[in-house]
């Protein structure tokens, strides 16, 4: 048997997705392409134009973050004389090997702090701006994603899209508040402020890619989505977005810093070094950091054998990195409630209705498809103990006939996504101010797993095809989404679902229901698919079990 916790679930999320997705196409110059040309505060890019798109490619948002700026806050790019080439992907953070997914990516460099712009060629200047934090955990992925690549959604939509490389891992999160006072102040959330940067630079240059910078959205899936909970709530990101889209991901409350400086302690033993020698970290080379995160990752003392934190909590344990609430740059995003300085954003939250089957492939638990109902007991009893019994009764009273695999992966997507997302739907709710609208991705791909007669379903990380509509992008050699005609009308659905929440702050897209923002009457939910449809507070009883948990 097979059983992950919610660091294994990370873990195989960056880097897994991007082993599994390839793409049928190069990135090289397509035949018949041209150049295009932007100017930005630093100076000149030249782009690539072809089908109707403008792209840019690795350009830089941030300074040298390396040496002695390691670990400390971003700094503005360096300009340059001249045109600098932007038809190429920029490097990629620091990560265990098999976390990137884009297509003659660099190899991965501590000088990672670079965006990729889509926009539409001519037509009306003031378009939507959709910036985009990638998935892969708090360690792994890039903006140069094959599967969110930002061509059909800004095109199909007339939005324009960026993508962010950013600080992963120890580089991005190590806290060193403690040890290394004012300069090294908010250590601990540097991945996110990265973020932040981006988004500033978003604000003074992206007129000039024809978007609206009093018009941004900031959205992300998986790790994305816990960066984009993140930045909900953080000062320094709050006047350069109006909305947000939180998918599968969500984060109620991240580290803290009594937890992050646990790590930060694991580390120096690790690496043999005292509190007081704790400025060598500035020296040690990148690729030993990196293998002393790896280890601080497997170590076993640092895994709870049951699931003992809250709903929405991430992460959480020793020898993790993540971002950590120091009460200064960064709250608990939304801990003991929504943030106020976003009460007036609105917000899509929501996650994918198989999100463990993802989890079950990677980890190689294909027994998961096929338990019986001792199997099943075996499994809660290891993770919830006593709990249990009460659980699953609370399961099987909203899914009557469900078989025990249907059941653990039901109750395992709510604690990954599901469960956290109604969390946020219902305090950001409860705050008043701009409306929450809540959604479940339901659409199945009918790919199978390896090893079963089962399908892959409506897996995390499913739904980044569909809302950069790019459903045709490949796995394990076969269309990701599957091969159903359906797939294309869902992909419409949900790239015009989002695109239109970022031009309006409202989610609508033609023939499809009209979405009502969550209350805690209604709870009103919208399932997505080829035909989208809403429902009203689904899965009445795990939800009131969950929140009397707390």
């Amino acid at each position: 048997m097979v059983m992950l916790n919610r660091r294994g679930l990370i873990g195989a999320a960056g880097v897994s997705l991007g082993l599994m997705l390839r793409p049928a196409w190069a990135q090289a110059i397509p035949a018949g392409a041209t150049e295009c040309f932007a100017r930005t505060a630093q100076g000149k890019l030249r782009g690539v134009r072809a089908g109707g798109l403008d792209v840019y490619r690795g350009v830089p948002y941030g300074g040298d973050i390396s040496g002695a700026g390691r670990f400390k806050a971003p700094t503005p790019p360096k300009s340059w004389s001249g045109i600098r080439d932007a038809t190429r992907l920029g490097a990629p953070a620091i990560q265990p090997a098999g976390g990137t997914y884009g297509v003659d990516e660099p190899a991965p460099d501590e000088n990672c702090l670079f965006l990729n712009v889509w926009t539409p060629t001519g037509g009306a200047r003031g378009k939507p701006v959709i910036v985009y934090s990638h998935g892969g955990g708090w360690i792994g992925g890039s903006g140069g994603s094959v599967i969110a690549d930002g061509g059909n959604l800004a095109r199909e939509n007339d939005v324009v899209v960026v993508a962010t490389n950013h600080r992963l891992g120890l580089m991005g999160f190590l806290y060193l508040d403690e040890l290394g006072g004012e300069e090294y102040a908010g250590s601990g959330a540097r991945g996110i402020q990265d973020i932040a940067a981006a988004l500033e630079w978003v604000s003074r240059n992206i007129e000039e890619f024809g978007g609206d910078p009093s018009n941004v959205m900031i959205m992300g899936e998986s790790g994305g989505a816990a960066k984009t909970s993140c930045l909900y709530a953080m000062p320094a990101a709050e006047r350069f977005f109006n909305k947000a889209c939180i998918d599968s991901g969500p984060v109620v409350r991240t580290m803290t810093p009594a937890t992050a400086s646990e790590t930060t302690a694991l580390l120096l033993k690790d690496l043999g070094l005292d509190r007081k020698s704790w400025r060598q970290l500035t020296e040690v080379p990148a690729a030993r950091l990196l293998e002393a995160q790896m280890r601080l990752a497997s170590n076993p003392n640092a895994r709870p054998s049951k699931w003992t934190v809250k709903i929405g909590s991430w992460p959480g344990a020793p020898g993790e990195f993540g971002a950590v609430a120091d009460g200064a740059i960064l709250r608990h995003p939304f801990d003991p409630v929504a943030p106020a300085i976003s009460r007036d954003k609105p917000l899509i939250v929501g996650g994918n209705e198989d999100e463990q089957h993802f989890f079950s492939l990677v980890s190689g638990d294909t027994a998961a498809w096929s338990l019986d109902e001792a199997g099943l007991g075996e499994r809660m009893k290891t993770m919830f103990g006593d709990e249990a019994e009460r659980l699953l009764a609370s399961y099987r009273a909203d899914r009557p006939g469900a078989s025990p695999s249907d059941l653990f992966f039901a109750v395992h997507s709510d604690l990954f996504a599901i469960q956290g997302s109604t969390v946020i739907a219902e305090r950001k709710a409860q705050q008043g101010g701009a409306p929450a609208y809540r959604y479940i991705f339901a659409y199945r791909s009918e790919n199978p797993v390896p090893g079963t007669t089962a399908k892959i379903g409506a897996m995390h990380g499913l739904d980044i095809a569909f809302k950069f509509d790019n459903v045709d992008v490949q796995f394990r050699g076969r269309p990701f989404a599957g091969t159903r005609p359906e797939k294309y009308a869902a992909g419409k659905n949900m790239s015009r679902l989002w695109a239109n929440f970022a031009r309006t702050g409202k989610p609508s897209a033609e023939g499809q229901p009209e979405w009502p923002a969550y209350d805690l009457t209604r709870r009103a939910t919208m399932v997505i698919d080829s035909e989208c449809h809403v429902v009203d507070d689904p899965h009445r009883e795990e939800r009131l079990y969950w929140q009397q948990r707390g």
